[in-house]
């Protein structure tokens, strides 16, 4: 499925607002918080302009969500270059802070990504998410081997996302899940570099 983004094509404050208010929404009341009524009533818009830009609650959520994300989770992303002679375990673990440090300020928006991720279209936040990490990624694993990279990749796509779930579950808090990946990250790098 593929949505137009109104506010990147430009569209009205309308919108901005009508995506604020599914924000304020997630933070504060959460996913099944997010009805298009309510939010058009908050937004002060009309139902009608809610539905000209967005077909139905899915396509808006995954649309606040992108724009959320845009703004704070990947921001600065690539600009956060390590030192010179910093150590594989360092650079990995610096850039898992750095992914994880806005979601655990908004721990709302983090259950509201992790459920969004199987909604129709949800893929596409992935991907979004991929396509800031990736680069960063590949500036600190530049010098490593492409079997342990496609091994990593492997191991940590499964720690992330069985973090995430435990999370959105309530088993475990936000701030269990950026120790959970350092722990993996070292066993991980300890082995590779012995």
């Amino acid at each position: 499925m593929v949505v137009r983004d109104p506010v990147a094509d430009g569209a009205s404050a309308t919108v901005r607002r009508i995506l604020d208010v599914v924000v304020e929404i997630l933070e504060s009341d959460g996913y099944d918080a997010v009805q298009l009524r309510e939010v058009a009533r908050r937004s002060r818009s009309s139902l009608a302009t809610v539905y000209k830009h967005y077909a139905n609650r899915d396509e808006l959520i995954l649309a606040a969500l992108q724009r959320w994300m845009d703004e704070n989770r990947y921001s600065g992303l690539s600009e956060r270059v390590g030192e010179d002679g910093e150590s594989l375990y360092d650079g990995l673990v610096r850039l898992f802070r750095a992914l994880f440090e806005p979601w655990e300020k908004h721990p709302g928006m983090l259950t509201a990504f992790f459920r969004a991720r199987s909604s129709p279209g949800g893929q596409r936040l992935l991907h979004q998410g991929m396509d800031a990490v990736v680069p960063a990624a590949r500036e600190i694993l530049a010098d490593v081997d492409e079997q342990f990279i496609a091994d990593f990749g492997a191991v940590m796509s499964n720690v992330v996302y069985g973090s995430l779930g435990r999370y959105a579950a309530g088993e475990i808090a936000i701030t269990d899940i950026v120790p959970a990946i350092e722990r993996t990250v070292f066993w991980m790098t300890r082995g590779y570099q012995a």
